[in-house]
């Protein structure tokens, strides 16, 4: 079989195994029905996921001059606490500031390789979870919109890491913590502002992801440096493809790349 497209997030479905999708212009690829199966990847061009032109990728699948002028790769997106629509203060683009920013918003604790703390809007539950390797997760918050959500990540930073170790993740190196005690814990540092949203008697999630075996020294692939590869799948993790060779390769990062894939 012979994929050929530009790389974009993969979607997932959340089911007793996290299942995992490719999705091209004219195709798409059930990413689980890889596993245990030789494939190829080859680096063919860039294709910029807003212009569509043929230039380096900047970051997020964006080349340089449309990620410092869309919408969509503004500073509050990473920064959630520098969000304004709820200000009616735009920043590139106020009607789609408004659209993201002012709607329901979710706190949440994640364990994938540590507890940590995030953000994301609540129709990206249990996507964002996923994204991140997390093996079990819990909402804490649930506010009308992002600033308030990221005022909340802010006061909990101090307290509980905010960013996932990825090697640690993908080398199922997991420690389980009741999520529970640790809202319980974190709870007296909130901001007032959102003390009427928090969630007091959430449970959490638990998440499986379809891999055979896990890397044990771990090896990024650079496609864009070595144009093309071949390997093993053993697994998939986050974003991440997990081959036999402990290579892996971050989907995610490597959005905006126009590749072949062979099977």
């Amino acid at each position: 079989m012979l994929f050929e497209g530009v790389l974009k997030k993969m979607p997932t479905e959340l089911k007793e195994e996290v299942q995992y999708y490719m999705v091209f212009e004219n195709d798409f690829l059930h990413v689980n029905q890889l596993l245990n199966q030789k494939i190829s990847l080859s680096f063919l061009k860039y294709q910029c996921l807003n212009c569509g032109k043929d230039k380096k990728i900047f970051r997020q699948g964006f080349c340089y001059d449309c990620f410092y002028e869309i919408p969509q790769a503004g500073d509050w997106i990473m920064k959630p606490e520098l969000s304004t629509a709820h200000l009616e203060q735009e920043d590139r683009n106020l009607e789609y500031e408004k659209k993201v920013q002012l709607q329901p918003h979710i706190v949440y604790l994640a364990n994938s390789s540590n507890v940590k703390v995030g953000v994301t809007r609540k129709t990206q539950v249990p996507t964002r979870w996923i994204d991140q390797g997390a093996h079990e997760a819990l909402e804490i918050l649930e506010v009308p919109n992002r600033y308030l959500a990221g005022i909340a990540e802010v006061a909990l930073k101090d307290h509980v890491a905010d960013k996932t170790n990825w090697r640690t993740m993908l080398k199922n190196e997991i420690e389980d913590v009741s999520l529970e005690e640790k809202r319980n814990e974190l709870l007296q540092f909130l901001p007032e502002e959102v003390e009427p949203y928090i969630l007091k008697n959430n449970k959490e999630t638990e998440i499986n992801f379809p891999v055979l075996r896990y890397p044990k020294k771990l090896k990024s692939l650079n496609i864009e440096k070595s144009r093309e590869y071949t390997g093993v799948l053993k697994g998939v993790k986050g974003q991440y493809l997990l081959f036999e060779d402990d290579r892996v390769f971050n989907v995610r990062n490597n959005a905006g790349f126009y590749i072949e894939l062979k099977v």
